[in-house]
């Protein structure tokens, strides 16, 4: 058999799965299509670029994320090595300058003696083994092609992406820096907003114009990542309990709480650059540069990036996939990323470096294990490969989707429970390594 392994796609799933495999000494050729074809939504040719938010979620090693990244970390994962090497202040989450993170995935890669990477698109699937992940913002002919070989129609959601703004035409006098409850230091910028202020942004954000769907295409949105619109729509007070949830900022010219928060989190080390989080959104230009500069403190904000909705894919995976990511009709062809029906740049990194080490193995004509249940990326595949085909949807890891017996469900101490779900997912993820690693 052949000790080739093509893998198509450069984001985060198809980096970190060439890196997996080359790392276990298989060559890659690893193809991305930018920039001689772009997507809706990178604006660069790196690799691993980040399209939505910056923020790789919380760092806090007794949350569901946390536990992703620390299993990630552990089996030396490439993103996670890039994260470390680029964050910015982001409280207990950790951020990162997207230019210097994906930098460093692009150098790494291009300078790896068994990765050879080629800038074209690919339209038909590789005869040899191969690992598929061209991501959420999957070609039109790829989509095509896998459709013809799987039989199965893909599904999607659409996705919307949060404006950036420029760090110095945000007004300094009407935000005040802090971090929920202090946690990770004063690392988000927060417009405060009095009920007044609040009724008149609200009103505004109901009645703007948005993009649309088209006639034919179905409108759906994916529940974690609501565009701020959408929210609004479902009552008065849903913002002011998520993204523009006041609670442990008190602004310190009051005293106290303020009605709501918007919060700016840093897109880059220098801090020109500031993400209004939580405001993924599908209105129109315009629309967003009207609405958001309502937000005290940033009346006369200059757009560096607006808000967008852009098409995203995947498919039935439960229908499509075996456990080891590889697909039922054809088991040298491996899926990996949000395709397979994960959401978030972790989850999508998570796919990646399993379907990577799953099929450096296939190709040594080795056993390939399975991914343990009780650890965080167990729990990940058993969401997609083990859910109810007919109800499908794509999932953020929780930890609502980690396999815990009934004595640690029925577990009243939330903290502790944490815990426990920590260490075992951990432990089981040592074990699973030890394997895949001496192979």
């Amino acid at each position: 058999m052949s000790r080739d392994l093509v893998v198509v796609g450069g984001g985060l799933a198809g980096s970190e799965a060439a890196w997996q495999a080359a790392q276990r000494g298989i060559k890659v050729i690893l193809y991305e299509m930018r920039p001689q074809k772009m997507t809706e939504a990178h604006t660069t040719p790196f690799l691993g670029e980040l399209v939505c938010s910056n923020s790789l979620r919380s760092n806090d090693p007794q949350s569901a994320p946390g536990i992703l990244k620390n299993e990630l970390t552990l089996a030396g994962s490439l993103i996670m090595q890039a994260a470390q090497v680029a964050p910015v202040p982001a409280g207990s989450a950790l951020a990162v300058d997207r230019h210097l993170f994906a930098e460093f995935i692009s150098e790494r890669l291009s300078g790896h003696r068994h990765i050879e990477i080629v800038r074209e698109e690919v339209t038909m699937l590789p005869e040899t083994a191969a690992v598929i992940a061209t991501g959420p913002l999957t070609s039109p002919s790829m989509a095509e092609e896998l459709l013809r070989v799987t039989g199965c129609e893909h599904l999607y959601f659409y996705d919307a992406i949060a404006p950036i703004i420029d760090g110095a035409s945000i007004d300094p006098k009407k935000v005040y820096r802090m971090s929920r409850y202090g946690k990770g230091g004063a690392d988000y910028l927060n417009c405060p907003m009095d009920r007044r202020e609040y009724e008149h942004f609200y009103d505004a954000l109901l009645q703007a114009e948005k993009v649309e769907p088209r006639a034919f295409e179905e409108n759906k949105v994916f529940e974690g990542c609501m565009p701020i619109e959408v929210m609004a729509s479902r009552g008065f007070d849903t913002l002011r309990f998520g993204p523009m949830k006041p609670v442990g900022l008190p602004d310190p010219v009051i005293g106290r709480e303020p009605y709501a928060v918007v919060q700016l989190r840093s897109e880059n080390r220098e801090m020109t650059a500031y993400n209004l989080v939580g405001f993924q959104t599908r209105l129109k230009w315009p629309e967003q540069k009207k609405v958001f500069r309502m937000i005290p403190g940033l009346e006369h904000a200059e757009f560096l990036r607006y808000g967008s909705i852009h098409r995203n894919t995947f498919f039935n995976a439960p229908a499509l996939l075996h456990n080891d990511l590889s697909f039922k009709r054809r088991s040298d062809l491996f899926i990996a990323g949000q395709i397979t029906g994960v959401e978030g740049y972790i989850e999508s990194t998570a796919m990646g470096l399993v379907a990577g080490i799953n099929a450096s193995l296939k190709l040594r004509g080795m056993e390939i294990p399975p991914v343990p249940p009780a650890s965080a990326h167990g729990a990940l595949i058993r969401h997609i490969t083990e859910s109810d085909s007919k109800h499908f949807q794509p999932s953020n890891i929780n930890f609502g989707l980690f396999q815990v017996s009934a004595a640690l469900y029925k577990m009243r101490n939330k903290k502790e429970k944490k815990a426990t779900i920590a260490e075992r997912a951990l432990a089981a993820w040592r074990s699973y390594l030890a394997m895949v690693t001496d192979a």
